[in-house]
């Protein structure tokens, strides 16, 4: 784990805090990161969307996959 020191305005940490309903500042920072990862992680997703092509259908990839039974 890193250490560092950051600065950050006292009303803007304070609302996040509330928000996440915190305990403590660290947790409420690492928190907000984990979140702005995963919605950035979705929107590449989405941009993502009709852009694949796939030779097989659902049906034939669930019921021909030996994991599965």
């Amino acid at each position: 784990m890193s250490r560092m020191t950051i600065t950050l305005p006292n009303d803007l940490l304070d609302e996040l805090m509330s928000e996440l309903k915190a305990k403590s500042k660290t947790g409420a920072v690492i928190e907000a990161i984990k979140d702005e990862i995963r919605m950035k992680k979705k929107e590449k997703i989405k941009a993502m969307a009709g852009k694949m092509e796939f030779s097989k259908t659902a049906s034939e990839l669930r019921h021909k996959d030996k994991r599965f039974g």
